[in-house]
């Protein structure tokens, strides 16, 4: 059986998709919305530097609304809820990579509307990904599989942002600024909570605990103590350039799940405070019986060359529970709804 998608955006999490749906015969790419007039009337392959696929993309939503497709692939870095409910009343499900994730109490209201949609539609609605979506609350699930007893569970995200992320995180996540109009502000990640929170409330559902509720550390900042130089620029001496986020879920008044997030631009010689929190990669740590930790990161290659695989684990994670989610019955469809998923067509000549 093979499942008709639609891609919805091109940007870097959905140029994964375009290039994975063209590869794999369960998958068959019957329409692409993208966002940029240049892009429109582009084969979707070339696009994506790959072969020509025969979709042609398009910025006409009610033309894409109209195909015959069982899933949209939608993938702009924020939701527009309405937007989604329309999809899904189209009879469409919908995977998405753009924000929701789980059912949370911040998202109470947006997500009775998405619910509603999947009523009148007859469809499904998952959200999936890497962080959240996957590193920070199906990964910690899964390891609890192994577990006697857990005291406390610590999720690590630590990314290289010069070697590891787009040069333009360096600008809006606010590295360079000067330190205390950096904390005085609102910050990217800081915002991020409430999404960072949804894989936290997985968690405890998950482990059949309720949450007290969920509070955010001072954050604490490390500046350049040398001029950290990158592509499009340089960090300048005495301004940002590493930032540590820290969030915890409380439950019976002790902390269960802490969340941290250490974003760096450079190694301890260049940092003041020289932190030294290593290579890019997602690691959990359970406090417990037997203690114990896992970790998640790219490989690097015998040649030493390793690109962060970010983006493809963003893209794939979502990705392959859609065909779980079409056949699933209609509602918003979580992680722990779907349970173990069985990804089709990966092993292919």
């Amino acid at each position: 059986m093979s499942y008709r998608v639609i891609q919805w955006m091109t940007g870097d999490v959905g140029q994964v998709g375009v290039r994975h749906f063209a590869d794999n015969p369960v998958f068959d790419l019957v329409g692409v919305l993208v966002h940029s007039a240049e892009k429109v009337g582009m084969d979707a392959g070339e696009i994506v530097g790959i072969g020509p696929t025969g979709v042609m993309a398009t910025d006409d939503v009610d033309a894409i609304l109209a195909l015959d497709a069982d899933c949209v692939f939608y993938t702009p870095i924020i939701m527009d809820v309405a937007t989604v409910c329309r999809i899904l009343r189209s009879g469409k499900n919908v995977v998405t990579t753009s924000g929701f994730f789980y059912p949370s109490p911040d998202f109470a209201v947006p997500g009775e509307q998405i619910s509603a949609a999947c009523t009148d539609g007859g469809t499904s609605f998952h959200g999936g990904g890497i962080h959240p979506g996957f590193a920070g609350d199906v990964l910690p699930l899964t390891l609890a599989r192994v577990m006697s007893r857990i005291d406390s569970i610590q999720v690590y995200e630590v990314v290289d942002v010069i070697k590891d992320a787009p040069l333009d995180h360096i600008d809006w996540m606010g590295f360079g600024k000067d330190k205390d109009t950096f904390l005085a502000e609102p910050t990217i990640l800081g915002l991020g909570l409430p999404f960072f929170a949804q894989s936290m409330y997985m968690i405890a559902d998950g482990l059949g605990v309720t949450i007290d509720e969920v509070t955010a550390a001072e954050i604490e900042v490390a500046t350049a103590c040398d001029t950290i130089a990158h592509d499009e620029g340089a960090i300048a001496v005495g301004t940002v350039a590493a930032q540590r986020h820290e969030w915890t879920a409380w439950v019976n008044g002790r902390p269960l799940i802490v969340f941290h997030a250490i974003y760096v631009t450079a190694g301890p010689d260049k940092l003041d405070p020289p932190w030294d929190w290593g290579e890019t990669r997602y690691e959990i740590v359970i406090d417990g019986d037997p203690p114990t930790e896992l970790t998640l990161k790219g490989v690097t290659r015998t040649d030493g060359a390793m690109t962060h695989p970010g983006y493809d684990w963003t893209a794939m994670g979502a990705i392959n529970t859609i065909p779980a989610v079409c056949d699933a019955t209609p509602g918003w469809v979580t992680h722990l709804d779907l349970g173990l998923v069985r990804p089709r067509g990966l092993v292919r000549p």
